[in-house]
């Protein structure tokens, strides 16, 4: 063994809460976990120093996540070498590191997961002064004795403290965040902001929101005020604590001194801090109340589990071994300890059952177990070196004991002892038969992105596929991008721009050199039912689903129901994470996707009455697309399609003026009256003129129709409630806004031509100060539709554009306008900060705010919304993954009953887990007829009713003329 690196580190100051927040933070790294952190809690995470001790797979994935997250520095310790036991669970591990130091063998690999934080390997025992270099302590493999001294120091000293342990099926963790910790936002939900219909002058003062969406504020919540008019004495004042009143009002303190309320407003809800005491190790292991609960029905097995980890470890420390794999006597040894230690905890009834278990298997190592206890862990440390979402008070207990054969036709002893294999921590638990039949498993993995790495990893592990017969299939049509690095952890930075799934293939062969892969680059839709056909699902054991949307799922979930195959399937959204497991015949299918339209918003809303600044980001998002893509493809259509004028003409006479009008003036040039550029400049100067028509023409066109004090046909303002009265701003090249829209609009403009752009902003000022802008002048004959269903009665009516388009027609028939140049549509790329694309969203976004006095968003919320960016963290991703392989084990076993089964919903902010039995299958009944062959092919669902009826595999009963089956 080479020489052994010196921990070298910082004293920092060991009070997590006094960080200061680091500056400097790769948004394009981080930038789906910011979305989930934020910058701040990123800032305090950036100075902090944790150690994670044992380097065993509980260990490497407690510290590839906490690496992955971005603290300062992560010192992985262990003072042992590596077995065959460590290679069914640890993935940084190869045969030919047996016999060496498990936290060197594992530097290399954890140092590349991420560049902007450092890893070091201690390779001694741990002992006192180390401990004191650091923020947070987490160990894991180590003795109660340990756990105790060092829990007592931390305690003491202020430093966070975390115990995770995985035996077998089993697991457990333990905070100790010391005697006053502050958690700056307890569960990461976006704060709550209405906008305001009325305040009352009283006391207390009423506040009605306006009807557009419920509050969603709790009794005690406080508030700010801002863009109050009248009542202008609640802006900006200090936060105010509300008493809520119904979904849509709350009371304040006493406004009956204030000024009368005229309009508008914004209640934005404050972040309260909250404090959180501990209790050190010591003493909360006599206390049960500190039990976190995760898996319905439960409770008593998990509080003897509580007890059955203590007894453990005193079997450990009188026997020098754990119990041996599947021994009666040893179960017989540990229950007796449980019982002893029970006469003190006085437990009402323990669960004996799990505790010859946990003897029995205690020997294990299990990958998905420890890819859930770890990551859970690894959200832990997270929360104590950020102050952010709720950490865990204090023991969570973790079994998955369902996993074992539901037969109890035991296999032979022999069957459970190493085989030097890597599968060694695997067959301990589950036997050598039960590892042969998982190799020889044929599965199907439908994306490569977060789920997909962690699945694929843990795939590799357990040795899915792996035999001469099995194999894995992985298909993802993506690409890695900067931004996948922070969780998907089997890319790295010089594999950007390569396939997704032949990179993920390649990492996985390197883990376990016995893995099966196949990479393919498909998309799984209706264009790929070639490949994805009968004779390839016909040789599939099952299918496990890594998607990011709803559509793709349920059209495998069909697929997966056409050929009767097992599904495994789990998401994320931030901290939240799903896991479902579909059988066919025995659980309910993933089902078709349920229509939701609440979340749309109004064509009115973002034309014409914004006022959130989510409209104002679809709106620009609707500019973009409009421009710089729709149009120039409309062109190239005209171009090459001889048919595109008379095909367009049949889209209604509103939508082929529009379409047609956009044509003809991008091929005419502006001297003529069109919009095509010849130069930078003309670029430059469209880019001014489209400003002066969004942030002041349509403004002034809109308060023409509509004047301030307009009041509707019942009297009451028409400028109230959701409908904010804008008013158009004055352009000015030396406000930073107004000059980043043109920037912006001049370079992309320039792209669809082909015209090459310019970053200089004083360049571009000296061509502003040369472009006339004509006057505008509002038209009385202008009608701007109030609602959606008015502009639906327009189209039902007609319009009076037939002599436009006639005319239209005529003008785009000419050979000029066939011969020239194709324009260059854009694709909307959100992150590629240099491409101008976010650029010219956050400057159109924030001006059209600016417009309706809506608070502007900065660059890194206008990305979320508008690049419509799922907030991702690797924790809760790699949670979800252990959680479905988990359900592998039980399918490949050929579970037969529902109980065995979970369906996982679970937030790592906030300590919810809910574990419970998937939903049955529904039962159809229908009346059975008989129809000829002809018939049935008139209706394929009757046509699949009967095919069933076919396949005695399936679950049809036929009985008095009626047919019952499972879907």
């Amino acid at each position: 063994m080479g020489p052994q690196p010196k921990v070298t580190s910082n004293k920092l100051n060991n009070n997590n809460n006094n960080m200061s927040g680091a500056v400097g933070i790769d948004e394009g790294f981080y930038s789906r976990q910011l979305y989930v952190l934020g910058h701040e809690a990123m800032g305090r995470m950036s100075t902090a120093n944790v150690l994670v001790a044992g380097m065993r797979g509980l260990g490497v994935e407690i510290a590839k996540d906490v690496i992955l997250s971005g603290v300062r520095s992560v010192t992985v310790q262990d003072d042992q070498h590596t077995q065959w036991t460590d290679l069914s669970s640890q993935f940084f591990l190869k045969e030919c590191h047996l016999g060496q130091n498990r936290a060197l063998c594992s530097l290399q690999q954890l140092t590349a997961l991420n560049p902007h934080v450092q890893v070091l390997a201690y390779t001694q025992p741990l002992d006192t002064d180390f401990l004191l270099q650091f923020q947070v302590v987490v160990l894991t493999n180590s003795s109660l004795d340990d756990q105790k001294r060092f829990g007592e120091l931390c305690h003491s000293r202020g430093i966070q403290f975390i115990v995770a342990d995985t035996k077998g099926l089993c697991g457990q963790l333990f905070c100790d965040f010391g005697e006053c910790f502050e958690v700056l936002d307890s569960d990461g939900v976006t704060p709550a902001s209405v906008m305001i219909q009325h305040i009352s002058k009283e006391n207390p003062g009423l506040v009605i929101c306006t009807d557009d969406k419920k509050h969603g504020l709790n009794k005690g919540s406080k508030v700010v005020f801002s863009e109050v008019q009248g009542m202008t004495e609640l802006n900006n004042s200090q936060p105010v604590e509300i008493n809520v009143c119904g979904p849509y009002s709350f009371s304040i303190n006493d406004t009956s001194s204030f000024s009368d309320y005229i309009r508008g407003g914004v209640a934005t809800e404050v972040k309260q801090p909250v404090m959180f005491e501990f209790k050190p190790l010591r003493e909360a292991l006599q206390d049960h109340s500190l039990l976190v609960m995760n898996d319905w029905g439960k409770e008593r097995r998990h509080k003897t589990l509580h007890l059955a980890f203590q007894a453990l470890h005193g079997f450990v420390k009188t026997q020098q071994r754990l119990p041996q794999c599947w021994c009666q006597s040893d179960a017989d040894s540990l229950l007796a300890a449980v019982r002893e230690l029970n006469k003190v905890a006085q437990l009402e009834q323990l669960d004996e059952a799990v505790v010859r278990s946990l003897s029995y298997t205690a020997r294990g190592d299990l990958a998905p177990v420890n890819a859930f206890i770890g990551s859970v862990a690894a959200q832990e440390v997270i929360k104590a070196c950020s102050g952010k979402f709720t950490p865990l008070q204090q023991w969570m207990y973790f079994d998955a004991l369902e996993c074992l054969p539901e037969d109890k036709d035991q296999a032979a002893p022999s069957s459970f002892l190493p085989k030097s294999s890597r599968y060694d921590g695997q067959i301990a638990v589950f036997g050598s038969d039960f590892q042969e039949k998982l190799m020889m498993q044929n599965y199907f993995v439908v994306g490569a992105g977060a789920i997909g790495c962690e699945l694929l990893k843990n795939f590799a592990l357990v040795g899915l596929g792996a035999g001469e017969d099995g194999k894995i299939t992985v298909t993802d049509m993506d690409f890695i991008e900067k931004s996948n690095l922070n969780r998907q952890f089997l890319f790295r930075s010089q594999d950007i721009g390569k396939s997704k799934s032949e990179v993920a293939a390649v990492a996985v062969r390197e883990m376990n050199p016995q893995m099966n892969v196949v990479a393919h680059q498909n998309r799984l839709d209706t264009n790929s039912e070639e490949v994805y056909n009968y004779n390839f699902f016909k040789g599939l054991h099952g299918v496990a689903a890594a998607l990011d949307n709803v559509e793709a799922r349920v059209y495998l979930d069909g697929l997966c129901i056409k050929y009767q195959k097992s599904m495994l399937e789990g998401g994320t959204l931030g901290s939240k994470g799903h896991t479902l497991v579909v059988v066919p015949h025995l659980t309910a299918s993933y089902g078709p996707v349920k229509s939701n339209s609440s979340g749309d918003i109004p064509l009115c809303t973002l034309k014409n009455f914004p006022h959130r600044i989510e409209h104002t980001l679809q709106w620009a998002r609707d500019q973009f697309e409009g421009l710089f893509k729709h149009v120039p493809e409309n062109v190239n259509q005209f171009l090459s399609d001889a048919e595109f004028v008379e095909r367009t003409l049949t889209h209604g006479d509103a939508e082929a003026l529009e379409t047609l009008e956009g044509v003809w003036r991008s091929q005419v040039n502006m001297e003529a009256g069109g919009t095509r550029p010849q130069s930078w400049e003309d670029c430059v100067s469209w880019a001014r003129h489209k400003w002066e028509t969004l942030f002041n023409n349509d403004i002034r066109q809109l308060l023409h129709c509509f004047p301030e004090g307009e009041v509707t046909s019942t009297g009451l303002p028409f400028w109230s409630g959701s409908k904010r009265c804008p008013h158009p701003l004055d352009f000015d090249p030396n406000i930073a806004t107004h000059l980043d829209y043109v920037v912006a609009a001049s370079n992309l403009y320039g792209q669809i031509y082909n015209i090459k752009g310019r970053r200089d902003r004083n360049s571009i000022k000296k061509i502003l100060e040369g472009v006339h802008v004509p006057i505008f002048t509002p038209n009385s004959s202008v009608k701007i539709h109030t609602s959606d269903k008015e502009m639906e009665e327009e189209k039902v009516m007609g319009s009076n554009d037939a002599g436009q388009l006639q005319e239209l027609k005529q003008e785009l028939a000419s050979s000029s306008l066939k011969s020239s140049a194709k324009m260059f549509p854009i694709d909307f790329e959100k992150d590629d900060d240099s491409n101008f694309h976010m650029d010219y969203i956050v400057a159109a976004s924030n001006l059209r705010a600016e417009n309706y006095y809506i608070p502007a968003a900065d660059r890194h919320q206008s990305k979320r919304i508008a690049g419509r960016i799922i907030p991702a963290i690797a924790t809760t991703t790699a949670a979800v993954a252990g959680l479905m392989c988990l359900e592998l084990y039980k399918l490949v076993q050929g579970h037969q009953n529902i109980s065995s089964y979970r369906s996982a919903f679970i937030n790592l902010a906030v300590q919810y887990f809910v574990l419970s039995q998937p939903c049955p299958p529904p039962h159809f009944e229908v009346t059975f007829m008989y129809f000829t062959a002809a018939k049935v092919q008139t209706d394929s669902f009757l046509a699949l009713w009967l095919d069933r009826l076919d396949k005695p595999e399936a679950t049809v009963i036929q009985r008095k003329g009626k047919v019952f089956f499972n879907n």
